[in-house]
């Protein structure tokens, strides 16, 4: 595995893979690695002949300051798994590499980004939109990794590429767990060991939520999955909301959508964790 350190390199590389009729996977991650990215590397690295994996936190999607000090920054570990996971180039940049200048881009997102994360963190998907714009740019890869676990980033992803006429396919792979049911994240080891037992309490409640679908409202459900988290002595909703799952906007009765979604975001102490599920 090579790392890449400039756009220019990065550039040239992918320039040259392209040329020789290779196709080229791109898995964007801001590091912190766990068997979650893994499984988008492991499914890029099937579908492709070069894989290349970013390693960058992003200032410009981080609306609390303090989220973005605290986020872990594990590049020699990060290394050593995208080396054992067959990735072919790491790009890991500088934050003055990626933005010699600021980014004053702002994307017309739409109604995808305004509502769940787009309300609670105003901002932070246009700094999304910012970075895997350029990541898209500078790579133009056959095919873009993301998990599902960030469902909303998604459809803005999608969103962003048809703004900016990215053609290439943008590829939503499942959520990978650990055994309890927690949703792997690289958050997840700012839990204490108390907070990380409580944890699998939102998988479990969201699971069941699904059997109660076919005998209560919508607005019973989420009152029940806010009741029963909100119940914990250490979590809090901040917010759950059943959507649309294309157009990510919330609905009231469960034929409003071909496909509903129920997304989440709890606090677990100052950890913030997000999920999903399909009913």
């Amino acid at each position: 595995m090579k790392v890449i350190r400039t756009v220019r390199e990065l550039r040239e590389t992918m320039d040259n893979h392209r040329g020789q009729g290779q196709s080229i996977g791109l898995v964007p991650t801001m590091g912190a690695l766990h068997d979650g990215h893994l499984s988008l590397i492991e499914r890029a690295r099937k579908d492709n002949d070069i894989v290349v994996a970013s390693v960058f936190v992003n200032p410009t999607q981080f609306n609390n300051l303090d989220d973005l000090r605290t986020y872990p920054r594990t590049e020699e570990a990060d290394c050593d798994k995208l080396r054992n996971a067959g990735v072919d180039y790491a790009f890991i940049p500088t934050v003055e590499e990626i933005y010699p200048e600021p980014d004053t881009r702002v994307f017309d997102l739409g109604p995808v980004a305004e509502v769940m994360e787009g309300a609670m963190r105003p901002g932070h998907f246009n700094g999304v939109a910012q970075i895997v714009s350029k990541l898209f740019a500078w790579t133009m890869p056959t095919r873009a990794y993301f998990g599902e676990k960030d469902y909303q980033q998604i459809a803005v992803i999608r969103r962003m590429a048809e703004l900016e006429g990215f053609s290439f396919d943008i590829i939503a792979c499942p959520i990978k767990r650990h055994d309890d049911g927690l949703a792997m994240s690289s958050r997840n080891v700012r839990l204490t060991a108390e907070q990380r037992a409580e944890a699998p309490l939102i998988r479990k409640t969201l699971l069941e939520s699904v059997g109660m679908k076919e005998t209560k409202s919508i607005d019973e459900v989420k009152r029940f999955v806010e009741d029963t988290i909100n119940a914990s002595p250490i979590m809090r909703t901040e917010y759950y909301e059943i959507v649309d799952s294309k157009t990510m906007q919330p609905i009231s009765r469960w034929d409003d959508a071909e496909t509903a979604v129920g997304c989440i975001t709890v606090y677990c102490g100052d950890v913030r964790l997000i999920d999903n599920i399909t009913y």
